[in-house]
């Protein structure tokens, strides 16, 4: 395979100094990145960064009351990119500003959702070794958000003992999204959208980087059902003995589900149940999740005859790349009939091998970019096997 063309930044350390690191190898993205949400949250709302920024100070004290560390490390990166704690706080918690006001007024009279109020538009997937067809267990999900962040897109590991080590791949200046661990554990998520009162949660960004550093299954469960979101989210948490399960978690309950015949695959809509709050009169946010779902199903089943791990691989990419419904399509790329703070696209599609440790990227649409391992596997290092 080719070297992975997406930036790499590896930190270590105490948190202020993991921050400080990432903070000064990833600056020139992590600028980008505010200037993007800059103008994208001007457009779509209104809100000049100094009126985002000031609405991210409410995510600050409930951040510290949960995971301390992870605000110092945000605040190191704020130094290593010579910007304020509130700049990076607002990147993390950039779904969160999206979503700040209840459900039904975030999707006007009528429940529909709007192009500014989507949600992550992902479609996850674990494979479990009696469906992989080589016996390996699979985690991984497309990966769709706004193209314009697409250049802020980077790897990154975690070496931080006694915790597990932790390769994610984030927007720069984020500090979790999806990734895995060197406890074996992988976490991929969704957005499902919408908020559904006005207390103040916990940032997604914040909880998924807890669920990562999680030293066994149990710990990383009770990060997802012991926290109060701000806004409702997936989680699909694989594990490399050949478990998973869903959690569709909210600022009030949480609904799972398990694999059928060791294939589960998540989407954007409710899919374990629907919220009491929402059940009258939900619908889902993104349309397409309703075909991209059973697509993804359709096209991973066929990995169950793959005759090894190279051809279980092809079968997982090609099932990700499908076009039904395109351009919002399982692979999706920019509509150029939209304005371009607009545009979504499948930034990037990630297969990791929890079996041999293989943490595979497509740098773009899966449909015409290879699947490319990282120069790291998630079982060397301190906390791997």
């Amino acid at each position: 395979m080719s070297p992975n063309p997406l930036p790499l930044v590896e930190i270590s350390g105490a948190p202020r100094d993991r921050g400080r690191q990432y903070g000064e190898q990833a600056r020139e993205p992590i600028h980008r990145a505010l200037a993007y949400y800059t103008e994208a949250f001007g457009h779509s709302s209104g809100l000049t960064w100094g009126q985002v920024t000031d609405r991210a100070t409410r995510w600050v004290e409930v951040s510290r009351g949960f995971a301390p560390d992870l605000v110092e490390e945000m605040e190191g990166i704020a130094e290593g990119a010579g910007l304020g704690l509130l700049d990076i706080l607002a990147l993390n918690a950039r779904g969160e500003i999206i979503y700040d006001d209840t459900f039904a007024r975030m999707n006007g009279a009528d429940g529909a959702a709007g192009d500014d109020g989507a949600p992550d538009g992902c479609t996850s997937f674990a494979l479990l070794p009696e469906a992989s067809g080589d016996g390996h267990v699979y985690a991984g999900q497309n990966w769709d958000w706004r193209s314009g962040v697409a250049d802020t897109v980077m790897v990154l590991r975690i070496v931080q003992p006694p915790r597990p080590t932790v390769i994610m791949h984030v927007e720069a200046g984020q500090i979790g999204r999806q990734g895995a661990n060197s406890a074996g554990i992988a976490l991929n998520a969704n957005g499902l959208g919408g908020r559904f009162d006005d207390a103040v949660g916990i940032p997604q960004t914040v909880i998924r980087r807890r669920v990562l550093d999680s030293p066994d299954l149990n710990a990383a469960l009770e990060a997802l059902t012991g926290s109060r979101a701000h806004i409702a989210s997936n989680a699909l948490i694989t594990h490399r003995e050949g478990f998973a399960i869903d959690l569709e978690t909210t600022p009030g309950p949480v609904g799972w589900m398990y694999p059928t015949d060791g294939l589960l695959v998540h989407g954007n809509h409710y899919q374990a149940f629907i919220p009491p709050q929402l059940a009258a009169a939900y619908r889902p946010a993104a349309a397409d999740s309703l075909f991209r779902v059973p697509r993804a199903e359709l096209g991973l089943r066929r990995c169950r005859d793959a005759s090894g791990s190279d051809e279980a691989r092809k079968l997982i990419r090609t099932a990700m790349s499908d076009h039904l419904g395109f351009p919002e399509s399982l692979c999706t790329h920019p509509d150029e009939n939209r304005p371009a703070v607009r545009r979504w696209a499948t930034l990037l599609s990630s297969c990791v091998d929890l079996t041999t440790g293989d943490y595979l990227i497509t740098a773009g649409t899966p449909c015409d970019h290879e699947y490319d391992r990282v120069p790291w596997n998630l079982y060397d290092g301190p906390g791997g096997e």
